[in-house]
């Protein structure tokens, strides 16, 4: 939920990528970074082992530390 005070402009450029996040996540098992923009790369959530993601991400991914790993956008 994002809440601004009726006399605060919006970003729906923000909107929009939050919209975009939202709907990636709700597809694929990954989150998207801060200030993440549509075609960057992802996370692949934690509760993802590697054998999974061996299968869900095919075209690889990076591990940076045990529990962050990145991705190619997937879709």
């Amino acid at each position: 939920m994002m809440t601004y005070p009726m006399t605060t402009g919006r970003n729906f450029n923000e909107i929009l990528r939050v919209l975009d996040s939202m709907q990636l996540t709700a597809q694929y098992k990954v989150a998207t970074p801060v200030n993440w923009k549509k075609g960057e790369d992802v996370i692949i959530v934690p509760s993802v082992s590697n054998e999974e993601a061996e299968k869900l991400f095919p075209q690889g991914f990076k591990t940076i530390k045990p529990y962050l790993r990145t991705t190619k956008q997937p879709g």
